[in-house]
């Protein structure tokens, strides 16, 4: 569902993405790793058809995000973390604009609209104008775009960033119910995160691939220890 082959991303000398290869299944909710400056966000960005690969193949339900990028991130909800929304709009607003931008028919739209304003806890913010919502109600909206067309795949920015502890343990139920019929990949720097809502972990530094297991594979690097694999793992020596 989430293909990246001998992806290369470079700026310049500077190698962002170096020669990174995963596959990601159907079902599967990952989470993708690794410090700051390591690559992560510059391969989501390429996944998600946002930049295009210097070199490799990303591919989305197995259709080639640079050749058919309309096709493959029709497939596609994205999160960006901070993402942009238009701040005189309501969420309602917004999301009616955005389901008719991906063509959804109104009757669909409607039930999609339905579906999101629960599942993302929407019911008070319909109408509310975003500029004047907090950080985590705006989160929350994101969400609810990103989710808004049903797409087979998922991926994610730090998911819960300026949530309360209710909407984050409300977002993990979320993300695990979803991933039993799609795929998910959400980026995070909080342990906790990928414990609760991962199946597997992917770690990247310097470019390149530096872990690929479970969570627990993860923890025995760090002789129990996420943030002692994590160390363990990026730290060069």
């Amino acid at each position: 569902m989430i293909e990246a082959i001998d992806l290369c991303k470079h700026y310049g000398s500077f190698a962002a993405i170096d020669h990174l290869t995963f596959t990601i299944r159907r079902g599967e909710v990952v989470a993708f790793l690794g410090p700051n400056g390591a690559g992560k966000s510059t391969t989501m960005k390429v996944l998600t058809g946002y930049l295009a690969p210097t070199a490799g193949t990303a591919r989305l339900c197995g259709i080639d995000v640079v050749q058919d990028r309309v096709r493959a991130v029709g497939k596609l909800g994205y999160l960006p973390e901070n993402g942009p929304l238009y701040p005189e709009m309501t969420p309602r607003e917004l999301l009616t604009f955005f389901g008719e931008a991906r063509g959804l028919a109104p009757a669909r739209l409607a039930e999609r609209l339905q579906f999101v304003t629960q599942e993302c806890d929407l019911g008070e913010l319909l109408d509310k104008p975003i500029g004047t919502c907090s950080k985590g109600q705006k989160q929350r909206v994101g969400m609810a775009q990103a989710l808004l067309h049903d797409p087979e795949v998922l991926i994610m920015d730090e998911p819960t960033t300026g949530l309360d502890p209710n909407q984050i343990r409300h977002v993990r139920e979320l993300v695990k119910k979803l991933g039993q019929t799609r795929t998910i990949l959400l980026s995070t720097h909080l342990f906790q995160e990928v414990e609760a809502m991962a199946g597997r972990v992917l770690l990247v530094n310097d470019g390149k691939l530096a872990f690929d297991g479970t969570p627990a594979e993860f923890k025995a690097r760090g002789a129990g220890q996420m943030d002692q694999a994590f160390h363990a793992l990026t730290t060069h020596r």
